[in-house]
């Protein structure tokens, strides 16, 4: 067993001397960096989660208070405290709503009005992380602060920390400009 032993030693040596771990770690990111072109391309049968998603999509052809295509989360930007044990109107137990707010105009599918919406922060805990929805309709440029998602709007409040955010209905909408 001393030749195998031998052998190995001499392989080992030669390997080393004409080798580094730089080299080494080239050589194992052009694998992976050339198997991630590789591999999207494979095919995947997806037919089943075509088919779920479909009779998901199906058993609830009407958006809830949970789902972001909900008709008044149209200028939402944050987690829906719906998803973080509120409500579409009210902020979770342990938070309180941001003093100041932003405002957004959203069409009621079911009776075909527009609505004023006030999308208030509710502020006092750490981020959900449930829900996540970004639908930025009319959204407009950062200048415009009342009108603008994108700003930390427990900024007026003892605890900036934001949690979730709330979509309260605060009137109709006139149409008259």
């Amino acid at each position: 067993m001393k030749w195998l032993d031998d052998l190995f030693e001499r392989k080992t040596r030669t390997v080393a001397q004409h080798s580094s771990r730089r080299g080494a770690l080239i050589r194992i990111g052009k694998l992976m960096v050339g198997t991630a072109f590789v591999l999207p391309v494979l095919p995947f049968d997806r037919t089943a989660q075509a088919a779920a998603g479909a009779a998901r999509k199906a058993a609830n052809a009407k958006p809830g208070e949970t789902d972001c295509e909900y008709w008044r989360y149209c200028a939402q930007d944050g987690y829906l405290c719906s998803c973080c044990g509120g409500s579409a109107n009210t902020c979770p137990p342990g938070t309180e709503a941001s003093k100041v707010a932003w405002i957004g105009t959203c069409r009621n599918p079911d009776d075909g009005k527009d609505y004023l919406i006030s999308y208030n922060d509710c502020c006092g805990k750490t981020a959900c992380g449930r829900c996540l929805c970004n639908t930025n309709e009319r959204e407009r440029p950062a200048y415009r602060m009342g009108v603008h998602n994108d700003i930390n709007w427990c900024m007026a409040n003892d605890s900036t920390m934001f949690h979730c955010t709330l979509a309260a209905v605060v009137g109709v909408a006139d149409g008259q400009g």
